[in-house]
């Protein structure tokens, strides 16, 4: 037990502090798309510009600079989209931050991984959690030589963030390099340009609390109608007073439309962007704002009802009801995704397995706990070596999207979410409760099992199961059950006393004829009275 990892507490989920809901503007005229294309195009080439120089100024950057860099922007539009462009700039400028220190963390794993397995002789074994030697000298060689490539990337990496540098791409490094292989992306030097062109624009503005609707730069009124604040070099394309364009259209929102209308009528900050999807050859309007803080219960009193279980799996969530004391009520239960296909497809699968448990627990009333997981240093080839199959396994789990989309969810149907350690829980489940869940008219599956475990770490209750009574009887013949008492309990070691009440069905103490006869058990006419009981497998306490 000395190897093991010490557990983190499990802790009550919080809300999110933001939603967001997206529309389609339909019925749009050939001038309202040439003015989008043309505001979006300006836009998107001062917020290049604005991106560039936020990267020279690197760790430098000080509010005076950000007050510059909107002076200069606000001469080619207006005010509020110099504040909008230079707010998304800085904010992908520290996403790019965070993406070189995780980059850089996982160059230090991939290192320490194959610094260790080279130390190692060839053909050695490796033991549970740690790989072994390398299988043969070409291998250790091949492996040598890229140690020696992920230290100096490691050591540039490093560099750039101490001096502040970060490379960015405005339109996905991924679109950019489809640009030298457009044949295995299946697209021509035309298709390609129109998506690099449409993910470059850049039309969004921030919400403001106390204007008109809730937005001076987009504004859409309660109505539907969306209005859009020209910059001063577009100026003349308006077909409304003050330099704005009122697209011919009309939006509506399924989803949280009530909410946003409430918004919208008290003028309250909504933020706005629209976009172009060339595949589909739609245009798209996305509102968003700030919710307030969603309060969260408790521990103890998610835990007062018992909760679900849940394991995260490639292909299905498995799940199981737990009572307070730790024990599964019922049978457990499946929500199957299918992760191949686009990446919408993969979304509404995620989604509609996430309603099916969400409804499920909420009929119930009670809690969820699922395994805070975090896949970043499983997917390293270094770690897992030729086990290409387990690795692509991993890395296709939507272990941040379902979380998130959880999440949220939860938050609208009141439900809540505990997170636990994932430390163990598949292993742990599969060797206690596997085997004691498995029936006649069930087979119990590891996933249920880690479900079990999952569940009793979010209680509280260990994983382990106490040792199950002597087969023959319940006397202390065979030994005496050990693994129940706590090492500081004195006389844990003796025989049990004697106990009467329900458990023993014995009379109660100084009654009957032979109260006073501990082998009294061992007698015909007691024999008889004890063969038809039989203690349950499940833990009746935690």
């Amino acid at each position: 037990m000395g190897g093991l990892r010490e557990v983190a507490a499990p802790l009550v989920v919080p809300g999110p502090t933001g939603v967001a809901t997206r529309t389609s503007l339909k019925g749009l005229t050939g001038q309202d798309e040439k003015v989008l294309r043309l505001v979006g195009g300006l836009l998107g080439s001062l917020a290049s510009r604005d991106l560039k120089a936020r990267c020279v100024a690197g760790l430098d950057h000080h509010t005076d600079q950000w007050a510059q860099r909107k002076r200069v922007l606000t001469q080619d539009s207006s005010s509020r989209w110099a504040g909008s462009i230079t707010k998304a700039t800085h904010d992908q400028w520290a996403l790019a931050r965070r993406g070189q220190l995780a980059h850089i963390q996982n160059l230090q794993a991939g290192i320490d991984v194959i610094a260790r397995r080279l130390s190692l002789p060839v053909g050695a074994k490796g033991s549970k959690g740690a790989p072994g030697g390398y299988r043969s000298r070409q291998e250790w060689f091949a492996k040598s030589r890229r140690l020696h490539l992920l230290e100096d990337q490691l050591e540039r990496e490093r560099a750039d963030r101490e001096a502040g540098r970060v490379r960015v791409v405005r339109g996905g490094r991924k679109l950019l390099r489809n640009r030298h292989n457009l044949e295995a992306a299946r697209l021509t030097a035309t298709q390609w340009r129109q998506r690099w062109e449409a993910r470059r624009w850049f039309l969004q503005a921030d919400g403001e609390s106390g204007k008109g609707c809730g937005n001076e730069t987009i504004r859409v009124t309660a109505d539907g109608e969306v209005s859009i604040k020209l910059p001063a070099p577009l100026a003349g394309l308006a077909n409304r007073p003050h330099g704005r364009y009122v697209l011919a259209c009309r939006v509506r929102f399924r989803h949280r439309g009530r909410e946003w209308v409430d918004r919208v009528s008290a003028n309250r900050a909504v933020a706005y962007r629209i976009h172009y999807d060339v595949g589909r050859g739609r245009w798209y309007l996305t509102a968003s704002w700030q919710t307030p803080p969603v309060e969260t219960v408790p521990l103890e009193a998610a835990r007062a009802g018992g909760l679900v279980g849940v394991d995260m799996n490639a292909d299905h969530l498995a799940a199981w009801r737990l009572d307070a004391h730790g024990n599964p009520v019922g049978n457990p239960r499946r929500f199957d995704y299918d992760l191949t296909g686009s990446a919408p497809h993969r979304d509404a699968q995620v989604r509609h397995a996430l309603i099916r448990l969400l409804h499920w627990a909420g009929r119930h009333h009670l809690a969820i706990a699922i395994e805070d997981l975090d896949f970043r240093a499983e997917t390293t080839r270094e770690k897992h070596g030729r086990r290409k199959r387990f690795r692509k396994l991993i890395s296709g789990m939507p272990v941040s999207k379902l979380r998130a989309h959880l999440v949220s969810m939860a938050a609208e149907l009141g439900i809540t979410i505990v997170a636990v350690d994932p430390a163990y829980t598949s292993r742990w489940g599969a060797q206690h409760w596997q085997k004691p869940l498995t029936c006649k008219t069930r087979k119990t599956t590891r996933h249920d099992a880690a479900a079990v475990a999952i569940g009793r770490r979010a209680l509280g209750c260990p994983i382990r199961r106490r040792t199950q009574p002597p087969l023959h009887d319940q006397s202390d013949r065979a030994g005496h059950r050990s693994v129940q008492a706590a090492s500081g309990i004195p006389g844990r070691e003796g025989t049990r006393p004697r106990t009467p009440g329900p458990r023993t069905r014995s009379a109660g103490a100084g009654y009957g004829a032979k109260a006073g006869d501990q082998c009294a058990h061992n007698r015909s006419g007691h024999t008889a009275e004890h063969e038809s009981w039989q203690q349950d497998s499940l833990p009746l306490s935690p």
